[in-house]
């Protein structure tokens, strides 16, 4: 286990260096009445990846082993490479920023501090030691990185953006709005295989509705934002993604295929609406000689809303003794009918929990959305013209 969390450590580093850059040249290469269009064909391939990616993972680990989930995205992987050699090229820029390790180092041990504290809090207790030790090199971490970075010419983590009203509202919502999703995705594989018994291959099928939604429809999104703006789209996005919580929250012991299916397709098409534009608003909003920095807060706000959305299911679930009932399902007791009910009507009771708690997170989202400042303010900065590629 421990080489396991090492190794994908190791694959959240190249990560983190592929994702943080990716919407930062999309911005610079398209201008900004193109920018939501680009920003929604991302969507279309990350949605389609993901779409593919549980179906695929289902039956590769039904009919090989869960290794083969690695070794078939070697190929992927060194074609990516070889892609990315031959047709992207640098645009050379007069004026080249410098690395700020100081201010990083602050950021990643705060935010290991916090992600960290979150998830073990519900299983070794708020008052263990090593849960306090992490919240609290979190503050102590956090704390220190703000004075500093406000000081540092270049710093990592720019905090100047965040006095521009639509750049902090849209971060905000970014964040919120993983924050309410991938609870979802980490939910329902106990809901499938604990509560209903699905195998591996229908739990990964029925995973597939949401992000290919996001797929279908964000790319529609995109284009839509760049002609009536992105201020109402986004809030509508994050208020559908709310009723969609709410209403996948209802699923229990019985609930048909079917029923699984629309309601998820609803939190994607809710994900679809909101994202492309929110990001193309976030982008739009920061200085062109700024817009790598603002590309690496958008991965952060998305890193950070995945892992905290992940540590705050974990512990309303467990509060809620659900897992103690997912647990219990696969023991022997539980083919008594009475126990069986028991352990259902528990495990439902802290499903239910777990998304309204998201369904919170999104609608403040909702919130976040509409306050933000008009989008004219940024349309107004310094455009970036096309970039030849």
């Amino acid at each position: 286990m421990q080489a396991l969390v090492v190794f994908r450590g190791l694959q959240g580093l190249g990560g983190a260096l592929l994702l943080a850059v990716s919407p930062a040249m999309v911005t610079t290469a398209f201008p900004p009445t193109e920018r939501g269009r680009a920003l929604g064909l991302i969507s279309l391939v990350v949605g389609t990846g993901v779409s593919v990616g549980p179906t695929l993972g289902g039956i590769i680990t039904q009919t090989l082993s869960w290794r083969w989930i690695f070794y078939v995205n070697l190929p992927i992987g060194i074609g990516g490479i070889v892609a990315t050699c031959i047709f992207l090229t640098e645009h050379r820029v007069p004026k080249r920023g410098r690395f700020d390790p100081v201010g990083a180092l602050l950021l990643g041990l705060g935010l290991a501090g916090l992600t960290g504290g979150l998830s073990f809090g519900g299983e070794l207790g708020w008052k263990s030691l090593p849960v306090v030790l992490m919240l609290g090199a979190a503050v102590v971490f956090l704390g220190t990185m703000i004075p500093y970075e406000l000081r540092h010419p270049e710093p990592t983590l720019d905090l100047r953006l965040f006095k521009n009203r639509l750049f902090a509202a849209s971060a905000a919502s970014l964040t919120l709005s993983f924050l309410s999703l991938f609870a979802v995705g980490f939910m329902l594989p106990f809901y499938f295989e604990r509560l209903r018994g699905f195998d591996t291959e229908k739990s990964g099928l029925l995973l597939t509705p949401l992000p290919l939604m996001v797929a279908i429809f964000g790319p529609m999104s995109g284009a839509l934002a760049d002609r009536v703006g992105t201020r109402w789209l986004a809030s509508l996005g994050m208020t559908i993604n709310c009723a969609g919580l709410v209403l996948t929250s209802q699923l229990g012991p019985r609930s048909s295929t079917a029923d699984i299916v629309w309601r998820l397709m609803v939190i994607g098409f809710g994900q679809a609406l909101f994202q492309s534009p929110n990001n193309s608003a976030l982008l739009g909003a920061a200085p062109a000689d700024r817009v790598g920095i603002a590309s690496g807060i958008l991965a952060t706000g998305r890193s950070v809303g995945q892992s905290l959305s992940v540590a705050l299911a974990g512990a309303v679930f467990t509060g809620t003794g659900g897992a103690e009932a997912a647990h219990a399902l696969l023991r022997p007791a539980a083919s008594d009918p009475g126990r069986l009910v028991a352990l259902q009507q528990q495990f439902t009771t802290a499903f239910r929990a777990t998304l309204l708690t998201c369904a919170l997170c999104a609608a403040v989202g909702v919130f976040t959305s509409l306050i933000r400042g008009p989008e004219e303010r940024a349309a107004q900065k310094k455009s970036v013209g096309k970039v030849p590629a």
